[in-house]
């Protein structure tokens, strides 16, 4: 089921639970064969992922394992992709990750969440879309939470909680997130 504002909602018991469930076990097993690679083994970690996500990543990606995550086919990657070691990327609820972005170590990119009712907390698997733009850079242990949009040419600090949209070049940091600064052609290193 999809919401008018592109939130995803699968309840539980249901043949789209039972869908989820099959395609997270579907990417354990894709995910502990790529776990096993190294750097060294480029070539064998893009036939994984794209095997993963369903469509054939460009020959610039580069992932460092280890990665995780609990379905892999709602992720889209473009060129010149990096993706550091130790990532986790939840993406029921659509991952858009545009060309020339980096990602750090220890991110966690999370669309998914359940209801705050505590009643209700178990019933249902809420996802929504995150969309990370062109030639954007996440930084080491930064969380992006579902929902949220990161602009492009922005960075988010090392450690940030990303709640909310990131306007393009900027950057962002805190938990939450807020903008500290823009970015641009300062000459900065």
């Amino acid at each position: 089921m999809m919401n008018d504002d592109r939130t995803k909602i699968i309840y539980r018991r249901t043949p789209e639970s039972a869908a989820m469930l099959a395609n997270v076990k579907r990417a354990m097993a894709i995910t502990a064969m790529l776990n096993r690679l190294t750097f060294n083994d480029a070539d064998e970690i893009r036939a994984l992922f794209s095997e993963l996500i369903g469509k054939k990543v460009d020959e610039s990606f580069l992932l460092i394992p280890p990665f995780y995550t609990a379905g892999g086919n709602e992720i889209r990657v473009g060129h010149n992709v990096f993706v550091n070691q130790n990532c986790t990327f939840y993406d029921l609820g659509g991952l858009d990750i545009a060309d020339d972005v980096m990602i750090g170590p220890n991110v966690s990119i999370i669309t998914t969440g359940h209801p705050l009712d505590p009643s209700q907390r178990r019933a249902a698997t809420i996802g929504k879309p995150i969309v990370i733009e062109r030639n954007v850079w996440i930084a080491a242990g930064a969380t992006i939470i579902g929902g949220v949009t990161v602009g492009e040419n922005s960075v988010v600090a090392a450690g940030s909680v990303v709640t909310k949209d990131v306007p393009p070049n900027t950057l962002a940091g805190g938990n939450p997130a807020r903008v500290i600064r823009s970015i641009g052609d300062e000459g900065n290193i």
